[in-house]
């Protein structure tokens, strides 16, 4: 059996919520950086979870400041709302496997198709705080959230390609690390047009900072049994490091109305702007090919580059019984994560927008003291993966691919008393478990 042992290029196939991916010139290298950016697009507070993020068209509590600003007009005296929430990621990855053709059977490469790992990273954290108070017609609100935090980890080694006997091929190996947390912080406003109709304002100001660097490897020795062996990610078999970065702020806007045209029925909406971050990306030399300049040195940088983060639109309905027990509700949401892709002039790939639908019921024990509610919801997040549009290159094609639609489910109980309200709740799915814990002070 004849082999071919080429040095190619590599990229870590993280599957995610939003990947951006930044191509460096041919002439530095043909690595492809892939960052997961998990952003948190769901309404804040453990009750709008238990609602399964159904929540846009009832924001009765000081959460609307930024669930929906239009819902404010609903509070009768100051409120204080703070929230905590634990996250359970498993970022998956493409770890080894072929991109094309069949496996020889020899070492790593005897999977069909490629194989996954996921990087496991686990966060708890001040998610929410805001406070929220009338004065006359007028409702304020300000408010902190967390956006995003994330930490990720991947090592990727032995991809394949070329024929069953002939001209094997392997991609350059890969340890790749991402670091991203953004925190906004908001002002909002709220005005009744009428009794059943207000509308809401909000100003928010993000805080944003990622790090993600990719090292590509050459494998252990220049041998067959190396060839299909595991990479030892010595820093003498180092190709090129590239980093992305960004670290700055941006102001955006939000909106919302709230319509009640029955005592049962309630309509909702928002809009919330999506952020602009200038990123930077560099490279630098490692120490197994002699690239011109010595180990560590610059071989490119780049500055000043925008991506746009994706706009939202909500739309929800809810009904509330007479009695005031049974609440329903259900949200639409679409979140223009195309807007990634547009933004860096990528033509080779692209993600899909996606159009969450969210469902929730509450029922209440009114008869209970303290009152007693018991929540559950569900919502759809569809396939947002980044994806090859180009098929020219089997192993790109191979590493964005099209992913799933994922099921999310919700539990949720609150314990409701004159001045004070605490509310627990569960949201589970394949990617990420989210355990929220918030409470609500009026005053």
């Amino acid at each position: 059996m004849a082999i071919r042992i080429e040095r190619l290029s590599s990229c870590t196939g993280v599957l995610l919520s939003v990947i951006v991916v930044l191509l460096m010139p041919v002439g530095v290298a043909a690595q492809e950086t892939i960052v997961p950016l998990q952003l948190s697009f769901s309404d804040p507070g453990a009750r709008s979870m238990g609602f399964g993020g159904a929540f846009v068209a009832l924001a009765d509590d000081a959460t609307a400041a930024f669930a929906n600003p239009a819902g404010l007009v609903q509070l009768l005296r100051p409120e204080v709302s703070v929230e905590g929430r634990h996250w359970s990621n498993s970022t998956p990855y493409a770890v080894t496997g072929r991109a094309e053709g069949l496996p020889t059977g020899n070492g790593l490469d005897s999977t069909v198709g490629l194989r996954s790992a996921t990087s496991e990273y686990d966060v708890t954290g001040l998610s929410f705080l805001s406070v929220a108070f009338p004065l006359g017609d007028l409702s304020l609100a300000f408010f902190r959230h967390e956006y995003a935090n994330l930490e990720f980890f991947s090592e990727t080694q032995g991809i394949y390609g070329g024929g069953t006997d002939c001209c094997q091929v392997r991609w350059w190996d890969q340890r790749a690390t991402t670091d991203l947390d953004i925190v906004s912080y908001g002002f909002s406003a709220a005005y009744p047009i009428s009794d059943r109709f207000s509308v809401g304002l909000g100003a928010i100001y993000y805080d944003a900072s990622l790090v993600a660097q990719a090292t590509d490897f050459l494998w252990n020795e220049d041998t067959v049994a190396s060839f299909y062996g595991p990479n030892s990610y010595f820093p003498e078999n180092s190709h090129v490091t590239q980093k992305l970065s960004f670290d700055g702020i941006d102001f955006t806007l939000a909106g919302g109305f709230l319509w009640k045209p029955s005592e049962s029925i309630r309509i909702g909406g928002v809009y919330r702007q999506g952020l602009e971050a200038d990123i930077g990306t560099e490279a630098t030399a490692g120490e197994a090919i002699d690239l011109g300049v010595p180990p560590g040195g610059l071989l490119f940088r780049a500055s000043g580059i925008p991506v746009d983060f994706p706009d939202i639109y909500g739309l929800g309905f809810a009904y509330r019984g007479p009695d005031g027990r049974l609440t329903l509700s259900f949200q639409w949401d679409h979140v223009e994560y195309s807007d990634i892709p547009r933004s860096l002039f990528l033509d080779d790939q692209t993600i899909d927008d996606a159009n969450e639908l969210h469902l929730g019921a509450e029922y209440v024990f009114l008869g209970s003291t303290p009152i007693i509610a018991l929540r559950l919801g569900t919502w759809l997040e569809p396939d947002h993966q980044m994806r090859a549009t180009n098929n020219d290159d089997p192993f790109f094609r191979a590493l964005l691919q099209p992913g799933e639609d994922e099921m999310h489910y919700a539990a949720g109980l609150g314990v409701a008393m004159q001045h004070f309200q605490i509310d627990l709740a569960l949201d589970f799915a394949d990617r990420v478990d989210t355990v929220s814990l918030s409470a609500i002070y009026s005053f």
